[in-house]
């Protein structure tokens, strides 16, 4: 019924894909979402929380209550920012720092058996296709 809906479509895909990446995430006591921001932290840290948000192209009451949350575990702290008050910079802690690696590794487990799953390059191009129309969308 639904073969040419790409709203139907992309959010089934998002739920499969949800349910893959929170059983890699599960051993952290992480979300995707917030394993995916804590990897963020962790290669670009000092972002500002406006620049995160549109790093991973949430909102930013979404990104607050994702940071409250890693916060709250340890894994990363807000520090005011010289320039405006109302803004934070988000470092990693030592914490979040112990678990880069075996995040990294998490997430590249599951993308490693996507790839095998679907050839490397039907799961490349599905990758660039899906950006470049959430680009236009969005």
């Amino acid at each position: 019924m639904f073969d040419h809906c790409l709203y139907f479509n992309t959010t089934a895909l998002a739920r499969v894909l949800e349910r893959e990446w929170s059983k890699a995430f599960k051993p952290f006591g992480l979300t995707p979402s917030q394993a995916f921001m804590l990897r963020v932290v962790l290669k670009k840290p000092g972002l500002l929380q406006s620049e995160l948000a549109r790093e991973l192209a949430i909102s930013r009451s979404t990104a607050t209550r994702t940071l409250d949350g890693l916060q709250q575990m340890g894994l990363l702290v807000r520090e005011a920012t010289l320039n405006d008050g109302r803004e934070s910079a988000i470092q990693p802690t030592a914490l979040g720092h112990a678990m880069q690696e075996q995040l990294d590794a998490a997430s590249g487990e599951v993308t490693k058996r996507l790839k095998k799953e679907l050839g490397i390059a039907h799961f490349d191009e599905t990758v660039s296709k899906v950006r470049a129309v959430r680009s236009v969308i969005g």
